[in-house]
């Protein structure tokens, strides 16, 4: 890329997995890439709490110069306990939120973030609810009370579909919309990344998760993958798409919901 065409761009998560693998595909385009994450990265902070939330931005806002061309949110957790909800929905939105108005300052922002096929699997309706209302801690009591209840397993898939939900309807707002500012999503299927090592690597976990996902074209995706999707989202050429949920999944999303669903 020409120097006069490099962009700078805020990416969560960027230390592992899929944040790293679009940062490094944007510093070899010649990009300038501000990664964020809880170490290891050129802003550390914790996007579970409001605290690192706000560090987040204003390290990133001071970096930059107040002027960002993209932010990518790819920051996540997915565990059975309150984490996804603090940090796939809350660190994601503050993060998309608190940089809006560098975006704003571009000559041609892009903003996006990574969502989940799990965002279609069952929710908790409280704490999607709670969520998009902006309330913290209705939405961290509803996931805690799902974990005492041995419904762990619904804050992960809760996170992410309030987060599709939220860049639905932010995405048509003046804010957004008004101001020049396609806001989109990747949701992907399984992906091999340090997150999901675990999982992969107990017997029974891994049966459940092809169950759960049927990834029917070419299995389980690499972080690279995602990130090319992101990239596009994220890129000058992207004119026109706000609003949409990408299913990067192998087919998943098809097969779960079946084709009356367009």
């Amino acid at each position: 890329m020409n120097a006069d065409r490099a962009r700078t761009i805020a990416v969560s998560g960027a230390a592992s997995g899929i944040g790293a693998a679009l940062a490094a595909m944007l510093r070899d385009a010649g990009d300038t890439v501000i990664g964020i994450d809880l170490r290891d990265a050129d802003v550390c902070a914790d996007l579970a709490v409001p605290e690192g939330r706000s560090r987040a931005v204003g390290e990133t806002l001071d970096r930059s110069g107040g002027t960002l061309d993209a932010v990518v949110a790819c920051a996540g957790v997915s565990d059975f306990t309150v984490m996804p909800v603090k940090v796939n929905f809350f660190g994601a939105v503050a993060l998309l939120e608190g940089l809006r108005p560098a975006l704003a300052r571009a000559a041609a922002p892009r903003a996006a973030a990574v969502g989940s096929i799990a965002g279609v699997h069952p929710v908790d309706d409280a704490v999607v609810a709670a969520c998009l209302d902006g309330d913290e801690p209705a939405a961290l009591a509803a996931a805690e009370k799902a974990v005492d209840a041995g419904g762990g397993y619904v804050t992960y898939p809760s996170s992410k579909a309030a987060l599709a939900q939220w860049l639905r309807r932010a995405c048509v707002t003046p804010e957004w919309a008004g101001a020049g500012i396609p806001l989109n999503a990747v949701a992907p299927g399984i992906v091999r990344t340090p997150m999901t090592a675990p999982l992969f690597a107990d017997e029974a976990m891994a049966k459940v998760m092809n169950e759960a996902v049927p990834m029917p074209l070419n299995g389980h995706a690499e972080a690279g993958t995602i990130a090319e999707a992101l990239r596009w989202l994220i890129a000058p050429a992207n004119t026109h798409m706000t609003g949409q949920i990408v299913y990067v999944d192998g087919g998943a999303e098809a097969t779960l919901r079946g084709p009356g669903r367009i």
